[in-house]
């Protein structure tokens, strides 16, 4: 029998991070060297990565009292966080450069809001929980107010702020209300209590629909989604990049940590809740992305569409359910990564992409980014072969499994109308004719070019043989709920 590593051993890559984080401030304050911020956060979130996977366990364990759980899940969801989160700081370097934002505060910001992410993953506690979310969410309202001078930037992250403090105050009341029912803020034990059953039904389901509700404006997810086409518009583009990434692998951690772990034994409330959000979420997602000009606001009504199979898969409440979901996560993020690194690579100095007119005839000035383009336009549709197309027929089958086939039904005939807006970009730019004739230079940010190539090959990739990535999701997920 080996002794069980200790706290500080299980929680290695949350205090590397928190470090990096710090130093890249130090940096910034004493020797103003941009070069040497950006490539400390790169090798802090690499050095971050291998502890993760050094620390990490096949195992359950948990640590400081209960607070910090340490399982499969957690680990393969902090891993892809930290390479996430890597693309989009390699993505927006350019961007950030050319606007004198790359620095210190914006590289700290991101940090730490990685940090709030890997919390939220590995909370096992409503206190560790709320913790991370809110580490998270202020990071994220200073990213998007980071340039002071830009008016849109500042209501965005306005609106932000004042629409996230109520979720959290929906979010924290529904769990002092379970706190109340249990007499405990470890979730596994709100389980137990709940399983035995509580006193009043009728708090529980009142608990139920503030944390849904809570839960619901962190995904984005409908009538919760108001703040998402301002947010992803207003902010600048290399901020909506990582807003729009990677910590939606940490709300697919929240949620599955809150309902699952904690709320499971009442899975036939939060489900019921969770399918009208979902059809609300591929309703006016997809209706409302048809009538954008914007392309950022486009792709943001996208996410809203996207958020809802999410909860689909979350819904059915099968381990399959759970895998189609995590599976989902990681390839929206994936595909997210790549529509806003291209936005953010094709804007430069006094230029902003953010029109579709922009993209027009973009095959006959640049034929590679648009055949990048065109593939994680199409992923994204669910079209075959690319990976969006297994990302949705998972989600489909699940819901079927679990006898829903009429919200598979509800969601491809969504879907179908979702591919409109996708296939609306390729169209502008193989069909029609360039808006202008400005060409982006061969030397512009080819780090973020290589990264794009990668990007794009990898949707391809992963959509030829999506079975080991399937197969990591179904493992982790089957390991966390032993």
């Amino acid at each position: 029998m080996t002794p069980p590593p200790s706290d500080f051993i299980i929680a290695l890559p949350e205090i590397s991070l928190l470090i990096v984080a710090c130093l890249v401030l130090l940096i910034e304050a004493y020797s103003q060297s941009k070069v040497a911020a950006y490539l400390t956060t790169i090798l802090g979130l690499l050095l971050t990565s291998v502890l993760i996977v050094f620390a990490g366990s096949a195992d359950i364990q948990f640590a400081f009292g209960g607070l910090y759980i340490n399982d499969a899940m957690g680990v393969t969801l902090k891993l892809l966080t930290c390479f996430a989160a890597i693309m989009a700081v390699i993505y927006s370097r350019q961007y950030l450069a050319d606007r004198g934002m790359l620095g210190g505060d914006y590289l700290s910001l991101l940090l730490f809001a990685v940090l709030g992410m890997m919390v939220m993953i590995s909370a096992a506690h409503f206190l560790s929980l709320y913790l991370g979310l809110e580490l998270l969410s202020l990071s994220l309202y200073a990213m998007v107010a980071l340039r002071r001078d830009d008016v849109r930037a500042s209501e965005a992250a306005m609106k932000y702020f004042v629409l996230g403090a109520l979720a959290s105050g929906l979010l924290l009341y529904g769990m002092s209300l379970l706190y109340g029912l249990s007499g405990s803020l470890e979730l596994g034990r709100v389980a137990e209590t709940i399983n035995y059953g509580v006193k009043s039904e009728m708090v529980l389901v009142f608990a139920l629909v503030f944390v849904v509700a809570g839960l619901g404006f962190k995904l984005g997810a409908a009538p919760f989604h108001m703040w998402i086409p301002d947010v992803y518009q207003g902010a600048p583009t290399a901020v909506t990049l990582f807003v729009g990434s990677a910590p939606k692998l940490a709300a697919f951690a929240f949620a599955m940590r809150l309902l699952v772990d904690g709320l499971q034994p009442a899975h036939g409330d939060w489900q019921q809740m969770l399918a009208v959000m979902a059809v609300a979420s591929l309703a006016i997602g997809n209706l409302a992305a048809i009538m954008q000009t914007n392309i950022k606001r486009m792709l943001a009504y996208s996410t809203i569409s996207h958020m809802g199979f999410l909860l689909l898969g979350i819904m059915s409440g099968s381990l399959a359910g759970y895998s189609a979901a995590m599976f989902y996560a990681v390839t929206y993020v994936l595909m997210s990564l790549g529509s806003f690194g291209m936005v953010t690579y094709m804007s430069r100095a006094g230029v902003e992409a953010e029109e579709l007119d922009d993209y027009k005839g973009l095959n006959s000035k640049h034929p590679w980014l648009a055949a990048v383009m065109g593939m994680i336009m199409l992923s994204m549709a669910g079209l075959p072969p690319f990976v969006g197309f297994y990302a949705k027929l998972t989600v489909l089958q699940s819901l079927v499994g679990a006898g829903w086939l009429w919200l598979a039904l509800v969601a491809v005939f969504f879907s179908l109308i979702g591919a409109y807006y996708y296939l609306r970009i390729v169209k502008l730019m193989y069909f029609d004719a360039p808006a202008s004739s400005e060409t982006i230079p061969v030397s512009h940010a080819g780090d973020a070019r290589m990264l794009l190539s990668a990007n794009g090959l990898a949707i391809l990739l992963l959509g030829i043989l999506p079975q080991p990535l399937m197969t990591l999701c179904a493992y982790s997920i089957q390991m966390s709920l032993r």
